[in-house]
């Protein structure tokens, strides 16, 4: 079995979630894509601490976790001369288990106050809302500025430069959204959790591209 048949199956989950909700729907929709800005690396230790506190994380468990983040310490270094050492105050260690855990525990309430379905995947959030009336979309509009007074809170900064919006459906209102006083790019595809979707919710373009993939790993083989 090729490595591609194994991993397609837990990367369609969140995906087909999103694609399943529109179609239900009469395929009038608007996901939206976002993205944090180094995600990882702006969770403060101590809004982290308190939140892993409030979801009851607390006593040795909780104090092994705040020693294994603080006294962090990081330099640069540029063609073998180096800065001073720096303490750490915020990120969760990338490339460790722990960390997307704790990162996940710290977004956790991101959609709390949320009308519309947020699907999340580590640092990748979808938002998504069926879209038939104008009151529709003013609603969705008023969710992603939720998104941004929690991010505003908690210190955390979405990229809105790779903010993608996707019209669905041929009855859709095409309605304008901004965040943080710019306007949402649409798109017709996007590539979600490594699955390529497009407007009319058709998987031809993945399966292409999917298939081209496969042939080529087969000849190096």
């Amino acid at each position: 079995m090729w490595e591609s048949e194994v991993q397609v199956p837990a990367l369609l989950t969140l995906t087909f979630q999103v694609n399943n909700g529109v179609n239900k729907h009469v395929d009038k929709g608007d996901p939206v894509y976002l993205d944090f800005q180094k995600a990882f690396d702006k969770v403060l230790h101590q809004r982290l601490v308190c939140k892993l506190s409030s979801h009851g994380i607390r006593g040795k468990i909780l104090s092994w976790i705040e020693n294994w983040i603080k006294d962090r310490e990081q330099r640069v270094g540029i063609n073998g001369k180096f800065s001073e050492w720096r303490g750490v105050t915020s990120g969760v260690p990338q490339g460790s288990v722990l960390g997307p855990i704790l990162f996940n525990l710290f977004i956790n309430d991101l959609e709390k106050g949320v009308n519309s379905v947020v699907a999340k995947f580590a640092d990748d959030t979808k938002l998504l809302k069926i879209v038939k009336t104008k009151a529709d979309c003013e609603e969705l509009q008023k969710d992603l500025t939720k998104l941004r007074d929690w991010a505003t809170k908690w210190q955390m900064k979405f990229y809105v430069d790779k903010y993608k919006l996707m019209h669905i459906g041929k009855n859709n209102p095409n309605y304008t959204y901004n965040m943080m006083g710019a306007n949402l790019a649409t798109t017709n595809q996007e590539k979600d959790l490594g699955v390529i979707v497009d407007s009319s919710l058709k998987m031809s373009t993945h399966c292409a591209v999917a298939v081209k993939k496969s042939k080529r790993d087969v000849r190096n083989h």
